[in-house]
């Protein structure tokens, strides 16, 4: 089946989280995505944990794979004006270069948007900067973490009587600031395709994150109110949290969110009838003893079963997974085929996430496993800047392709 970004060819010196997600969204949709690397400066994910088999490596990275299937990898000193020379006349042909330095970097390596808009006038150059290209704190470092503390996100994440919590680099690498920065690509893609002109894309990392946290933004604006951490709680809804299931660190997920659902799971649970939990006011009031015993009974039954009858019910409920359980025992994520195994050159059959979009008449689904470090490097410059072997054995010796 066809891919709807087949045509479309992409100089990646992103690396890390959002911006090698971003790409690889790109990749797996067809496009042609080449990732600039260096045997200098890694990519951070390539020697970060875990690792196949847990042996080290390079090329061996879980966490790096799943960030760049698809790409083409290319190593390149561009800081030797040959490299740099062969990058441009691969951008020359490109129609989008993406990075997520700090501002200024790109320019240093002589690889800004005004340098490069004079080699290709309707280039799309994308920065994804943690705080953007303008403003007081534009150069500020970061990664997920420092996002989500920047943003209030751990702020609200975690238990009243704890220290803010927050989800990692996972929240905002991961969700907010790749679907933003695909969402601006693919518009500045199709302007370009139908006006001829390029587009700087500047993204701040935080905004997207800001974005995602807008209903406790507008009680502030709106009722003065700064929520705090509730840890598994609603305001407006109980019961609602987790509770410990038979086994060995089972959990489940239950929401009550009107009376009828509280009716369902007393009589499922066999719970105590009081006459004052019949409306959400009283539940309210009395959450921690409700919560309580909920516990007394759910922790007898098995977290998947127990789900599916409350859900047979009509009570909104779900087992807590882990990660066997979400590779090997998940029907519904089976049945859509959201696993793709591909084999990698290193690690061998690898499983790697599918896009989380099917198409009627397209694939979306990865096409290849992660490259190895610089492993398209001479395939890139045979195919697309025309050098012979014995051109490309000589780039080679002199550190060039490094």
């Amino acid at each position: 089946m066809k891919r709807l970004l087949n045509g479309i060819r992409v100089i990646d010196f992103s690396w890390i989280g959002a911006g090698s997600y971003t790409t690889k969204i790109l990749a797996d949709l067809g496009a042609d995505v080449i990732k600039i690397e260096s045997h200098q400066r890694l990519d951070t994910l390539r020697v970060t944990k875990p690792f196949k088999d847990k042996v080290p490596g390079v090329n061996r990275s879980g966490y790096f794979a799943d960030r760049n299937s698809s790409k083409r990898s290319v190593t390149l000193n561009v800081k030797d004006e040959r490299g740099l020379a062969m990058v441009k006349r691969l951008i020359a042909d490109a129609h989008l270069v993406c990075n997520n330095f700090t501002p200024g970097v790109m320019d240093k390596l002589g690889l800004g948007y005004e340098v490069l808009k004079e080699i290709k006038p309707d280039l799309v150059f994308v920065a994804m900067s943690m705080q953007g290209a303008s403003g007081p704190a534009r150069a500020d470092l970061g990664y997920g973490l420092t996002i989500a503390a920047l943003t209030g996100f751990m702020h609200l994440t975690g238990l009243p009587e704890r220290e803010p919590a927050g989800t990692g680099t996972n929240y905002p690498d991961h969700i907010p600031n790749p679907g933003h920065a695909a969402f601006a690509i693919l518009a500045a893609l199709r302007h370009q395709r139908r006006t001829g002109i390029g587009q700087l894309i500047d993204l701040a990392q935080m905004e997207p994150t800001l974005a995602m946290l807008g209903p406790t933004m507008m009680n502030y604006f709106v009722n003065e109110v700064v929520e705090q951490r509730a840890g598994n709680t609603h305001p407006e809804y109980a019961p609602y949290g987790v509770y410990r299931c038979s086994g060995d660190d089972r959990w489940i997920a239950i929401s009550v969110c009107c009376d009828e659902q509280w009716q369902a799971l007393s009589t499922e649970l066999g719970l105590e009838q009081k006459p004052q939990w019949a409306g959400v006011e009283g539940r309210l009031k009395d959450r921690q003893q409700i919560d309580e015993a909920i516990t007394r009974h759910t922790v007898e039954r098995d977290a998947m079963a127990l789900a599916q009858a409350l859900q047979r019910a009509g009570v909104t409920a779900g087992p807590v997974q882990d990660a066997r359980d979400v590779l090997e025992r998940d029907p519904q994520l089976a049945a859509r085929g959201h696993w793709v195994t591909l084999n990698h050159p290193e690690m061998g059959p690898s499983t790697y996430n599918s896009a989380p979009y099917r198409y009627s008449d397209a694939e979306s689904a990865p096409t290849a496993p992660a490259p190895l470090l610089g492993q398209h490097t001479r395939e890139v410059c045979r195919e697309l800047l025309g050098l012979q072997e014995e051109d490309i054995d000589r780039l080679e010796a002199d550190g060039v392709l490094s």
